[in-house]
């Protein structure tokens, strides 16, 4: 457990608690911090889907900009892959995540946000990428993740202005997938994850892949990494258990191992 980030686990639920006072600042202390988290959570077969969250009051209001503001182009260029790494670590986890935000997810907090599978949003939140109002550009995958899951031209509009997004805007554009009142976006987010504490864990994961990585290729190589991960699924109990209880039941009684 780190000093402002945190996993906590309940009933199959991983939450990477991001937790540094006021806003949530990412320095780099932070990020190596939500690295050894996400990590923790890909390792622990107690943790079925992840929720990443902020707090009550803010997700993340960006990069710590008091570190960087003397760092040089050297400094960067390792700095900045570090920080691309941080965010990773979580698009990499291969279980089911969903960003729970509210108040300001701005610049990395954003970014944060977009690693994610889903994200659900509290009718308060506000994102942004406004890195252009500093004189830089998003580093932390933001114009590549943001550009993905919006299309080029909304995302260059955030990214070319750097105006900040409210929650309703936000789900009209497919930024976010769900808004909730404040004091139940978490909540929901945990409700989403739970449902995922009984399922074939592999199949999940399989799933996950195929989607990611055919997403980055044309369809004939996407149709192949399909194949595999279908194919590979035999390999596995789950796969046993949930076909003879289809056969033996009908479909959504399977109890599935994780194996």
């Amino acid at each position: 457990m780190g000093e402002f980030v945190r996993l906590e686990v309940s009933d199959g639920v991983g939450t990477i608690r991001i937790d540094r006072p006021k806003m949530n600042p990412l320095n780099r202390q932070v990020q190596v911090e939500i690295r050894e988290a996400a990590r923790e959570a890909t390792e622990r077969d107690d943790v079925k889907a992840v929720v990443v969250y902020g707090g009550e009051r803010v997700f993340a209001a960006g990069a710590d900009i008091k570190e960087m503001v003397d760092m040089s182009y050297a400094d960067m260029v390792k700095a900045s892959a570090d920080l691309q790494d941080c965010f990773s670590a979580i698009s990499r986890i291969p279980k089911p995540t969903v960003a729970a935000v509210t108040g300001y997810a701005l610049g990395g907090g954003c970014e944060v946000a977009l690693s994610a599978d889903l994200r659900f949003a509290a009718d308060n939140a506000t994102f942004g990428l406004p890195e252009v109002l500093l004189g830089v550009i998003p580093g932390g995958g933001g114009t590549q993740r943001l550009a993905r899951l919006i299309g080029p031209s909304k995302a260059k509009d955030l990214v070319f202005t750097g105006r900040f997004v409210p929650a309703a805007e936000a789900l009209e554009i497919g930024l976010v997938d769900r808004v909730f009142p404040a004091d139940e976006v978490y909540a929901e987010a945990v409700k989403w994850a739970q449902q995922f504490s009984g399922a074939a864990s592999f199949a999940i994961r399989a799933a996950k892949t195929a989607i990611d990585k055919g997403g980055e290729v044309d369809i004939e190589t996407g149709l192949e990494i399909e194949r595999q991960q279908f194919a590979s699924l035999f390999a596995t109990e789950d796969r046993t258990i949930g076909m003879e209880s289809f056969i033996e039941n009908g479909p959504g009684k399977a109890k599935f191992v994780g194996r």
